[in-house]
């Protein structure tokens, strides 16, 4: 077979040609040296998730007023007292903004108290008489109020929440809360945080860790190292999602050596979690 063109061929194919398109020259624009530090726009899909590594520097203060100065990559405040001006102004200075706020327990002071049926309504919280813990399996009358919570925050921008009293079924709720049951809550939650594009930490139950650390971004612990039970929260290191954690009892050279070795991020704290803080690094 010849595989010459006729020249009258090749001219009409070359005048059909689409015109030659010129490179594009212009360079991509580099990443923000400080990226990871920017709150989230785009907040549609899990992709768009934030997920700290160890070594991200925190604040956590949930009483009196914000002080903003600190120099840190997240502050973690509440999600119903904090003022929407101080959550602006924490993401103009370039910080991720976690929202706090009880996902396990009633609080009688919140604006919705009066939302909960009193079904759902169990034993105070030991050392809290003004909390009460939640039946977490009837999500048939919780879920219109917790996600009310995560549309809350996302209304008010946090880029993340911390939901607290997460578990119940290991504590004297006044219900039969099993192992199971707050798998499911706690699961359910996640997944909510994440289908309106909230990172989410997992606070406390340690025990389940192992079912929950691919469903959360990270941990934060209360007192670990007091009780010594901070090799539990290593499933979170393990997996470079980072875990915050504080200790109320112990000085910050009893225990902070530890924790940075551990590559956890801890802070001292006051019990009443105001401004002040000793960071382990």
């Amino acid at each position: 077979m010849n595989k010459k063109l006729p020249f009258l061929l090749i001219l009409l194919l070359a005048a059909c040609a689409p015109p030659a398109v010129a490179p594009n020259l212009t360079p991509t624009p580099s990443p923000t040296p400080n990226a990871a530090m920017l709150p989230i726009v785009a907040k549609d899909t899990p992709g768009n998730v934030w997920q700290p590594t160890p070594g991200t520097s925190w604040q956590w203060q949930l009483s009196g007023q914000i002080d903003a100065s600190f120099d840190v990559m997240m502050y973690d405040i509440d999600l119903f007292d904090a003022p929407q001006s101080v959550i602006d102004q924490l993401h103009g200075d370039g910080r991720i903004v976690i929202c706090y706020f009880s996902a396990g327990s009633w609080e009688d002071w919140r604006d919705d108290a009066a939302d909960f049926p009193d079904e759902v309504l169990g034993n105070a919280l030991s050392g809290w008489p003004d909390e009460k813990w939640l039946d977490i399996r009837r999500l048939d009358l919780l879920s219109p109020i917790m996600t009310t919570r995560l549309d809350t925050a996302v209304a008010k921008k946090c880029d993340g929440v911390e939901p607290d009293n997460v578990d119940g079924y290991s504590n004297d709720t006044g219900f039969p809360l099993a192992y199971a049951d707050q798998i499911a809550y706690n699961t359910w939650l996640a997944q909510q945080a994440h289908q309106r594009g909230l990172s989410i930490g997992l606070k406390n139950d340690l025990v389940q860790i192992p079912d929950l650390v691919a469903l959360f971004d990270w941990a934060l612990n209360e007192q670990c190292f007091e009780f010594d039970e901070c090799d539990t929260l290593l499933p979170f290191i393990q997996t470079d999602k980072a875990v915050f954690g504080v200790e109320y009892e112990l000085d910050a050279a009893d225990f902070c050596p530890q924790a940075n070795a551990m590559n956890l991020d801890f802070l001292q704290k006051n019990l009443d979690l105001d401004a002040w803080q000793v960071s382990c690094r």
